[in-house]
């Protein structure tokens, strides 16, 4: 009897101690569901439907539609100008990534090592970041505009007589790819200076010690090595938003001249809301995601071999 009152003063004094658990446990379970429920809504569901959608041969507007299994697929891996779009966009993302990597990183030295006026720098190179680039593209068809623009009377002071950049087949992809790395490398730029400020001084007294005293030999034993983590980041991201062109195709060049610069999700677009194809536009958005994750998966793996994690 004696024993009573203790144990019944100890479990109030506990009491308050569970309610919390309690409170906690039902505020994780809470935030678990609404995650998986903004997971499921907005991605599994969309997949699904993108994916059935695909199946048919349902038109934008139309009140019908007709299952009809991989056709719309086998439409797709038949027509070239899907393959032309495709090899576009992997062009496109060969000279935009590594462009925008090996830029980013030297502006990012360059600002580092000049201590006057780093932060104007840092913004003024990260506001095509922050800009509209639709707005951005029609400033840039002023400046490749071929009489009256910026880049071809540049040019012409160096005896260099521009060309058509927009309309002429062998520099329009290249014109919309110099426009993705000036719009990507602010980004990069930011992240590799983050990546810069982290690298311990006490690297470069061991480089130094070691006879690596030169800027070459600090940048490619001590810099570049200890950078690898923020150069995969940089490489995957860049990758990922190469695959998303399409305001500047879409406002300057829609695709041509004769499809050269023709790009998978600008071709996505045209054929779902330009020619009311949405089955086969769904088609079209399959395989292009499909395309995209095996290609950032094969990225990841083959750069994180040669990545250094301090």
């Amino acid at each position: 009897m004696s024993e009573s009152p203790v144990v019944t003063a100890s479990a109030t004094r506990r009491a308050p101690h569970t309610s919390l658990n309690q409170t906690q446990r039902r505020f994780a379970y809470l935030s678990v569901f609404s995650a998986t429920f903004l997971l499921i809504a907005l991605l599994f569901i969309p997949a699904v439907v993108v994916i059935v959608v695909s199946l048919t041969d349902w038109q934008l507007g139309a009140s019908t539609l007709r299952f009809i299994g991989l056709g719309n697929f086998n439409t797709l891996f038949s027509d070239p100008v899907f393959w032309t779009a495709l090899k576009n966009t992997l062009l496109y993302a060969v000279i935009v990534v590594p462009g925008t990597v090996i830029l980013g990183l030297t502006i990012a030295l360059l600002i580092e090592s000049r201590p006057s006026l780093r932060g104007f720098y840092r913004a003024a190179h990260f506001l095509p970041v922050m800009s509209t680039m639709s707005a951005m593209a029609i400033v840039w068809g002023s400046m490749l505009h071929p009489t009256i623009g910026l880049v071809n009377r540049a040019l012409s002071v160096f005896g260099i007589t521009g060309p058509n950049w927009l309309r002429d087949e062998d520099t329009a992809l290249l014109a919309i790819a110099l426009i993705g790395i000036w719009q990507n490398v602010g980004f990069a730029m930011v992240l590799f200076v983050s990546g810069l400020k982290s690298i311990p001084e006490d690297l470069y007294h061991a480089a130094d010690i070691d006879g690596a005293d030169s800027m070459i030999d600090r940048l490619r034993t001590v810099t570049i090595p200890m950078l690898g983590p923020v150069m995969l980041f940089v490489s995957v991201m860049t990758a990922c938003r190469a695959f998303e062109v399409f305001d500047s195709v879409r406002v300057l060049t829609q695709g041509g001249p004769n499809y050269a610069s023709e790009v998978l999700l600008h071709r996505l677009y045209t054929e779902s809301f330009d020619y009311l194809r949405t089955g086969y536009g769904a088609a079209l958005t399959v395989v292009y995601l499909l395309i995209v994750v095996c290609l950032t998966l094969g990225q990841s793996k083959i750069l994180e071999r040669r990545v250094h994690y301090s």
